[in-house]
């Protein structure tokens, strides 16, 4: 019952906590993602429950009356996983998975099987491999009778041996070891790609958000580009450059990333972190936002999160309301107190503020270039001087 296999359960029960100090409505939209994740992992949804606790429990992080509750339900579901919306310790996963005897994976392990699922490039799929790796490196004990043999030592010198855990973790060290060189040529790569983009002066945007907020949808629209795009999450993991013309501002430079979602590991976020640098490096990042999503605030917050945490948090941005033609009514766009264009509301998928979207990013351009070019010439001034 390994929860770090890259295949997905067929049928599984998926758990949400709600503990003293989070919104119950709050868990309750945070299990509705969870659900959306297990089908997107192509697993079948067959059983869920929201549990009610003051705090974790030790050994089951919920209590072992529920863990009674969901063995039944596993029973009568015939489910061959149980899914946690929270993150399970290493001891208290393997206790669950003693108690309910079937594999049980948390929200960290189910998004990690989502991204080995989806890389389709080489170096996402070296990405995911080193986040999962890192990520089974702390889950070695398990109660696995195999991890607790020795190897025996060299006969009078020998002593007790090597235990098989201290050999999976060391073939685990060497194999990361090995991953992140790899990683640092590609990086390497592209870094060298991007020095040619700076030669070049060209604008580069980059799209960021929450994952299905349709950043892929619109990334076509905009470049004519045939990326993948479903209504699922993580749809699309590897990041693709176009370039794209607009009138007024000639050639810019876009970028698709990989979206972002509440609880995202952080293995993933450090091995992606080579990807995530396009966001990092752009001129521009337009801030996707599902416009329906009833918790479009709260998805708004982790993004900038976690921007902060790649250190993008510094980069210009436009927010991007998407799929306004599930809403009544929307506004063109919004500006700030000195006028700048601040907020476009577009859809996609019907071209829908597209132009208004295109003149926001010629204005940010146009902005840009002046700002550049009064810099440049207060530096000339002051070396003549």
């Amino acid at each position: 019952m390994d929860g770090q296999r890259a295949d997905a359960p067929a049928r599984a029960v998926i758990v949400g906590v709600a503990l003293s100090d989070v919104d119950a409505t709050a868990a309750s939209d945070s299990l509705d993602e969870l659900a959306q994740l297990t089908t997107s992992a192509g697993a079948g949804l067959v059983g869920r429950t929201l549990v009610r606790r003051a705090r974790p429990d030790p050994a089951y992080f919920i209590g072992r009356g529920k863990v009674d509750e969901i063995r039944q339900l596993v029973a009568e579901n015939g489910a061959d996983a149980v899914v946690f919306d929270v993150p399970l310790s290493p001891g208290q996963q393997r206790n669950l998975e003693r108690a309910l005897g079937i594999a049980v994976l948390d929200r960290t392990a189910l998004i990690l099987n989502i991204f080995a699922q989806r890389a389709q490039s080489r170096e996402g799929k070296l990405q995911v491999e080193l986040a999962r790796l890192e990520h089974l490196s702390t889950r070695l004990v398990r109660g696995w009778t195999h991890l607790e043999r020795q190897r025996g030592g060299l006969g009078k010198t020998g002593g007790p041996g090597e235990k098989q855990i201290e050999l999976d973790r060391r073939q685990i060290a060497q194999r990361v070891k090995l991953l992140r060189e790899r990683l640092k040529t590609l990086q390497r790569q592209r870094r060298t790609q991007r020095r040619a983009r700076l030669r070049c002066d060209v604008f580069t945007v980059s799209l960021v958000g929450y994952t299905n907020a349709g950043k892929s949808t619109l990334f076509n629209a905009l470049t004519r580009a045939q990326v993948l795009a479903a209504d699922q999450l993580f749809a699309t993991l590897d990041t693709t450059v176009r370039r794209c013309y607009l009138d007024g501002a000639g050639e810019v430079v876009l970028s698709d990333t990989v979206g972002f979602i509440r609880g995202l590991p952080h293995q993933l976020v450090a091995a992606f972190k080579s990807t995530l640098e396009e966001s990092v490096q752009a001129d521009l990042l337009l801030h996707v936002v599902d416009a329906a999503a009833p918790a479009r605030q709260a998805h708004i917050e982790v993004v900038q999160r976690v921007l902060t945490e790649i250190g993008a948090d510094h980069v210009p941005q436009l927010l991007v309301f998407n799929k306004i033609d599930r809403l009544p009514r929307a506004p063109a766009v919004e500006r700030d107190p000195y006028g700048t264009i601040h907020a476009v509301f577009v859809s996609a998928a019907t071209g829908l503020g597209l132009q208004e979207l295109r003149a926001a990013i010629v204005e940010r351009l146009m902005t840009a270039r002046s700002t550049d070019a009064v810099a440049e010439a207060v530096i000339r001034t002051e070396l003549a001087v």
